[in-house]
């Protein structure tokens, strides 16, 4: 199944989708309105969510399954996003080209350690049909689609996309200022589902595209496949959960294989990054 997020009269409520049927689950349950409650329930219970889900399903009213999907908006509010770098030998190769610096890199595609890094808060975080942000103080700014891990209580609960705002020049220009070319506002998007493992089957192997429009003209359309990813979502979940007091809820993107070349970002760009079993998310740019 496939969990959104919507809001009705300033309220959150919790949608599951099954095929072209939309359960709403908040009317079914009170206090279920968010994927959080529902996987508090399934740890609770020792059960997957989805299972959690077929018991309520009989007590839940039907929606629109395609209207449920036009008013998602982020479909879980993460107390943490983080992220993981040069996962791909493509983005290693990437990040050569803008600093100069391939060896250490290099060295971390191929160690044992995986390279993670804290990426957003839930405020700096945006879901679909939201404005991503590119940097005024960049003059080399790039969407970076990425599987996305949801991760309850150390545990990987479901998956959804990933958009990992980066400023190639601050990036470049040095290494040690990655969180700035990282973190800021609006440089993380998440959507517009989460859907559980079940439904996305081997996360190793999707399909994963992206699509740049600018004024109507493709900048950018490629796609790709997550089998290149050279580190399981399961051994990155495991490298944050080591000495570190993981939050409730967080989000762990899993790096990036379609890097688009000589090209930068401009306001009203329109990007859009599918990944197979899991859903498609729609970004326009802007400034910030």
């Amino acid at each position: 199944m496939r969990y959104y997020r919507t809001i009705e009269d300033g309220a959150a409520r919790l949608v599951a989708r099954d095929g072209e049927k939309a359960y709403d689950l908040t009317a079914a349950r009170e206090g279920l309105d968010s994927f959080a409650a529902l996987a508090n329930v399934a740890d609770v219970l020792g059960t997957g969510i989805d299972d959690v889900v077929e018991g309520l399903t009989a007590d839940a009213p039907l929606l629109d399954a395609d209207s449920v999907a036009a008013r998602a908006t982020m479909p879980a509010v993460p107390d943490e996003v983080w992220a993981a770098g040069v996962t791909y030998q493509v983005s290693s190769d990437a990040r050569e080209e803008e600093s100069g610096r391939g060896e250490i890199y290099q060295d971390v595609f191929e160690g044992d350690r995986p390279e993670l890094f804290f990426k957003a808060t839930a405020s700096r975080t945006v879901g679909p049909g939201e404005k991503v942000g590119i940097r005024g103080d960049s003059d080399w700014d790039v969407p970076e689609p990425e599987l996305a891990v949801v991760v309850h209580r150390g545990d990987i609960v479901g998956y959804t996309v990933g958009n990992d705002m980066s400023s190639r020049s601050i990036e470049g220009d040095n290494p040690l200022y990655l969180p700035q070319a990282k973190i800021y506002d609006r440089c993380c998007a998440i959507g517009p589902a989460i859907a559980s493992p079940e439904t996305v089957g081997d996360p190793q192997d999707l399909e994963l595209s992206m699509r740049i429009e600018r004024d109507d003209e493709v900048m950018f359309d490629d796609s790709t496949s997550t089998s290149q990813l050279v580190r399981s979502p399961e051994e990155l979940v495991s490298y944050l959960n080591r000495h570190n007091a993981t939050p409730e809820l967080a989000v762990l993107l899993t790096g990036t294989s379609l890097v688009p070349e000589e090209f930068t970002l401009e306001a009203d760009d329109e990007i859009a990054i599918g990944i197979e079993n899991v859903g498609r998310l729609e970004n326009e740019v802007t400034t910030v």
